[in-house]
C-alpha cells in the first residue's frame, strides 16, 4: 500500500483536478493544466472568448471576482470550542466528547462552507438561509480580499483595532445591486454542493433583490430546478410601511432543488379518501376513483368547449346546463383520448337523463400520470408572522435582542415540506439561532431525529442596551435555552461548538527572488509542517475534515495502546475507519499491534518513523503522515 502524505485544508481542490483528468487526461503535463489542450479537448462547447456570441443571463460589476472568490482554497480551518457548546443532557460540552451531531460553527460563513466542503458534500437534504436583505443599509460581507482568514480576523478584532468594515451600500449608488450580488454568488455556488440529489434549498428574501436572487439561483442550480417562489404573509394587521405607495405585508421563500425529477414535496394527506369508492380494471394501477362531471358552468365559457358528445344512445349531448350557458373542461382532443383510455363514464341522472363524467382516480391524474395524491401545499403562506417570531425570541432571552427573526413555525413547516427522519439541515445565515430551534421543535413533535449545522459571523452589536457583545452568541444562547424549554423525550437536544481559525498546516510562501540563501532559509522555516504551538485537539479536528470525515464523527481512545494515544475515527458517512497517532514517536510494537482493514487509513507524523518503519507500515494499509 502506498505512503502519502496528509494534505492541509487549503489544497481541497484536488478532488476537482481528479475529475477533470480523468474526463481530458491529454489537458495535464507534468501536473499542471496546459490551456490551449483544455480547450482543443472541449471544442464547440467553449464559449467563444472574442464575446461575440451572446446569451442570457445575469451580469455585474464584480461577478469574475465573485467567481472566483468561491473557487478561492481556504486558509482556515474549524477547531473545537469546548465549554460553548451544550451536551445532551443539557449541560455545558466541557469534555471535547463529539455526543452530539448538531453543530454550531462561529466564523465567517464564506470560509466556513468551503472548510466543511470535503465532509458534507451531497449529504445536506435542506438549506435554508435568511440572507441580510438589501434595503440600503450597511452589511458585514465584504469579500473583495486576497487572504479570506485575515480578514476575518481583522473584522472581529482580532489583528488591530482599526474597526471592523462596513460595505456602505446606499441605493444612490451605482453599484447598490453589485455589491448584494457579489457577495450571495460564492456561498451560492459552495451551497450547491452540499445538497443531496433529492435536497432543496428555501432562502427567505424581500422586493429588493428577489428578481436578481432568482436569476443568480437559475445559473447555479439550474432554471429547470425551480420548485416555486413562496410568499409569506408576514405581518398582521394593517400591514408594513415600508412603501409609500402600498401596505407591504409580505416576504418571498424562493426553493429550488439539486435535482427535481428527485425531490418530493410533502403535502397534506387529503382529507376526503371516502370519495374515492369506485374501481375498475385499473384499480390496481390507477387506484380506486370518484365521478365529476364533465360540463361546468362555473368556468369561463369558451366556444372551443362547446362542442356535441355522443351518447350511448346516439343522441348528442350539450354542456348547457339548465338555462346556464356552459362547457364541457376537457378539449374535443383530449375526450376522445378519455374514451379510448376509459377516463369517461356515461351515466343516466335521475331525470333518466345522459350525463358524462370523468374518472378522478387516486394514484394518476388525468393525462395517465401518476402522482402522488395529497394536498398540494400553497403558494401563499398566510400564518407565521413577524411579531410571533419577535414574541418567540423575547420570551428565551429577553427584549430588544435581535432585530427581525424569522418565526420558528415557519422554518418547521420548511423542513416539513422536505425532510425526513436522520436528514441534515444546514444554515449558514444561522443568525438568532431559528433553524436549530425550529429542528428541535419539529423533532419534538414528529418523533424525528433531524440534524442541523448552523454557521454565524460573530457581527459586533453597538447596541450597549444589549446583553450580548455579539450574533453568535445570541445564537448560542438561544439553542441552550430552547433545548431547555423542550420536553425530554428521548431526543437529542445539544450541539457541539466550533469556530474559525487558523489552519495547522504552516503554509508555504513562494519566493520570487534568485537570492539561493533566502531560499535556503525559507526551506529551513518550514522544514516543520505544523504551525508552531499547534494543538492536539485542533489538529485531529483538522485531520477529520481533510479527509473527508463530519465534525460529529466518533473519536474513540483505542484502548490497546496504553502507552501512546491513538484516536479511532468513525461515521456513518464514511465506510473506512481513521486511526490517528501523533505521537512524536511511534515505537515497533505499536507499528506490529496496528491492525488495519483494507480502506482503512492511519495516519501520524512524518518525523514519529523511521523509513524502515513507514515500510513496515505500508504492508497493513494506506499510511498518511503529517
Amino acid at each position: 500500500m502506498p505512503i502519502e502524505r496528509l494534505r492541509p485544508s487549503f489544497s481541497f481542490d484536488e478532488e476537482r483536478l481528479k475529475e477533470l483528468k480523468r474526463i481530458a487526461p491529454e489537458a495535464f503535463a507534468d501536473g499542471k493544466i496546459n490551456w490551449e489542450t483544455l480547450k482543443d479537448a472541449l471544442g464547440e462547447h467553449l464559449e467563444d472568448e472574442s464575446g461575440k456570441i451572446e446569451h442570457f443571463g445575469l451580469f455585474w460589476p464584480g461577478k469574475i471576482e465573485a467567481r472566483r472568490i468561491a473557487s478561492m482554497p481556504s486558509k482556515g480551518t474549524i477547531v473545537p470550542a469546548y465549554g460553548e457548546g451544550m451536551k445532551a443532557e443539557g449541560t455545558l460540552d466541557t469534555d471535547g466528547i463529539n455526543d452530539s451531531h448538531n453543530v454550531f460553527i462561529e466564523g465567517e460563513n464564506l470560509e466556513v462552507l468551503k472548510i466543511l466542503q470535503k465532509s458534507y458534500a451531497g449529504r445536506i437534504k435542506l438549506i435554508y438561509i435568511d440572507p441580510p436583505y438589501n434595503t440600503g443599509n450597511d452589511f458585514v460581507y465584504d469579500d473583495n480580499f486576497a487572504e479570506p482568514l485575515q480578514e476575518y480576523l481583522r473584522r472581529t478584532g482580532q489583528i488591530d483595532e482599526e474597526g471592523k468594515p462596513l460595505t456602505t451600500n446606499k441605493k444612490a449608488d451605482g453599484r447598490f445591486h453589485s455589491k448584494w450580488l457579489s457577495m450571495i454568488y460564492p456561498r451560492l455556488k459552495l451551497a450547491f454542493n452540499f445538497l443531496k440529489e433529492d435536497g432543496a434549498i428555501f432562502i427567505s428574501i424581500d422586493d429588493n433583490e428577489v428578481h436578481n436572487l432568482k436569476q443568480i439561483l437559475n445559473e447555479v442550480f439550474g432554471e429547470e430546478n425551480f420548485v416555486t417562489q413562496l410568499v409569506w404573509a408576514n405581518k398582521e394587521g394593517g400591514g408594513g410601511s415600508d412603501s409609500n405607495h402600498f401596505r407591504i405585508k409580505h416576504e418571498y421563500v424562493l426553493c429550488y432543488a439539486k435535482d427535481i425529477s428527485q425531490l418530493k414535496i410533502s403535502g397534506i394527506e387529503i382529507s376526503n379518501l371516502d370519495r374515492y369508492t369506485s374501481t375498475d380494471e385499473f384499480v390496481n394501477e390507477r387506484g380506486p376513483y370518484y365521478l365529476q362531471k364533465l360540463n361546468q358552468a362555473s368556468i369561463q365559457y369558451s366556444k372551443s368547449l362547446d362542442y356535441p358528445i355522443l351518447s350511448p344512445d346516439g343522441d348528442n349531448l350539450f354542456p348547457v346546463q339548465g338555462e346556464k350557458r356552459a362547457c364541457w373542461r376537457w378539449s374535443k382532443s383530449k375526450l376522445d383520448w378519455g374514451i379510448e383510455n376509459k377516463f369517461i363514464e356515461f351515466k343516466k341522472d335521475r331525470n333518466n337523463v345522459w350525463q358524462v363524467y370523468s374518472k378522478q382516480y387516486l394514484h394518476v391524474d388525468n393525462n395517465g400520470k401518476l402522482i402522488n395524491r395529497t394536498n398540494r401545499p400553497s403558494g401563499l403562506i398566510e400564518k407565521f408572522s413577524s411579531t410571533q417570531a419577535s414574541k418567540q425570541l423575547e420570551e428565551l432571552l429577553g427584549p430588544n435582542v435581535f432585530s427581525y427573526p424569522k418565526p420558528v413555525e415557519l422554518i418547521k413547516y420548511l423542513i416539513g415540506l422536505v425532510c425526513e427522519d436522520n436528514d441534515y439541515v444546514l444554515d449558514f445565515f444561522a443568525g438568532s439561532g431559528t433553524t436549530g430551534h425550529a429542528v428541535w421543535e419539529y423533532n419534538s413533535t414528529n418523533s424525528k431525529c433531524l440534524k442541523f449545522i448552523l454557521i454565524q459571523f460573530p457581527e459586533i452589536i453597538k447596541s450597549e442596551l444589549n446583553q450580548f457583545n455579539n450574533i453568535s452568541e445570541i445564537c448560542k444562547a438561544r439553542l441552550i435555552r430552547s433545548a431547555n424549554s423542550l420536553p425530554k423525550n428521548n431526543n437529542e437536544y445539544a450541539f457541539l461548538s466550533y469556530k474559525l481559525n487558523k489552519s495547522n498546516f504552516r503554509q508555504w510562501i513562494d519566493y520570487v527572488g534568485v537570492e539561493s540563501k533566502q531560499l535556503e532559509i525559507l526551506y529551513n522555516q518550514n522544514s516543520d509542517v505544523l504551525i508552531e504551538g499547534w494543538k492536539y485537539e485542533n489538529l485531529i479536528s483538522e485531520i477529520l475534515l481533510t479527509e473527508g470525515f463530519p465534525v460529529d464523527s466518533k473519536i474513540e481512545r483505542v484502548t490497546n495502546f496504553t502507552e501512546v494515544k491513538v484516536e479511532k475515527v468513525t461515521s456513518d458517512f464514511c465506510e473506512h475507519t481513521l486511526f490517528i497517532c501523533l505521537e512524536n514517536k511511534l515505537q515497533m510494537y505499536i507499528i506490529d499491534r496496528l491492525i488495519l482493514n483494507e480502506k482503512d487509513i492511519f495516519i501520524c507524523l512524518d518525523t514519529a518513523i523511521s523509513d524502515q518503519d513507514k515500510l513496515r507500515l505500508s504492508d497493513k494499509g494506506l499510511i498518511k503522515t503529517i
